[in-house]
């Protein structure tokens, strides 16, 4: 009679895995549960699309170096570089020259030189602000899942525990596994939440960092190229 009892007790234990403890969950924890999810999936999405893009920059941006600094001409270069599509530095430098191409017949004289430096900066201004677009697109997820998801976690928590307390009021038995599911469910929630949030600020903070280098560099070189162009076009 006793191993019956067993056998009773063990097959109406509850299931604490990870999937047991969703379908055993109301609608509330469940959807607190999927969005974490869901957030997870889009943030490692994005980091990884992120630490990818950035790899590819900086390969591009050496093999951009190679060639600006090979001391053709800025014509040659621009017939080398025009090709490269996927690179931000070869677009800036062939958008500035083409901007020179079309102007180059109307300022002849120094005095114009002030005014075909302000069109050529326009131009590389533009394709840097779309270019810094493109590689900061999506980005501000991380920073939102990042802040956002404990709280949501916090709140799935929350509801939780109240289910545990609702449990205890209905079996007025305050037996640790009248109230144990609804608090693993709980507490499902919070670790959920942790783990959407600390790879998306950790992933977050790195890339802010490397963007924010590279946007440094491509600074940097549109000074040097406009200091390098009309210095040789003053000549």
């Amino acid at each position: 009679m006793s191993d019956i009892s067993n056998i009773d007790i063990v097959s109406e234990a509850p299931d604490f895995s990870m999937f047991g403890l969703f379908m055993q969950a109301d609608i509330v924890v469940k959807s607190v549960i999927i969005v974490l999810i869901l957030a997870s999936l889009y943030s490692w999405n994005v980091i990884v699309s992120k630490i990818l893009r950035m790899r590819q920059l900086k390969k591009l941006e050496r093999e951009f170096e190679d060639i600006f600094w090979s001391g053709n001409s800025f014509e040659d270069l621009y017939e080398t570089l025009n090709f490269n599509k996927s690179d931000p530095k070869s677009k800036i430098f062939c958008a500035a020259i083409l901007e020179w191409k079309k102007s180059k017949s109307q300022f002849d004289q120094s005095s114009n030189l002030n005014l075909l430096k302000d069109r050529m900066q326009r131009s590389m201004t533009v394709i840097f602000n779309k270019e810094s677009e493109n590689v900061e697109k999506n980005l501000t997820f991380l920073a939102t899942a990042g802040s956002t998801a404990p709280f949501i976690g916090l709140f799935g928590t929350v509801w939780g525990i109240m289910n545990s307390f609702k449990s205890i009021a209905i079996a007025q038995n305050t037996n640790l596994a009248v109230v144990a599911p609804g608090i693993a469910e709980a507490l499902f929630a919070t670790a959920l939440g942790l783990f959407v949030a600390i790879p998306a600020v950790v992933a977050y903070n790195k890339i802010s960092n490397d963007i924010s280098k590279y946007f440094i560099s491509l600074e940097t070189f549109m000074d040097e190229f406009t200091t390098i162009f009309f210095r040789q076009l003053e000549k």
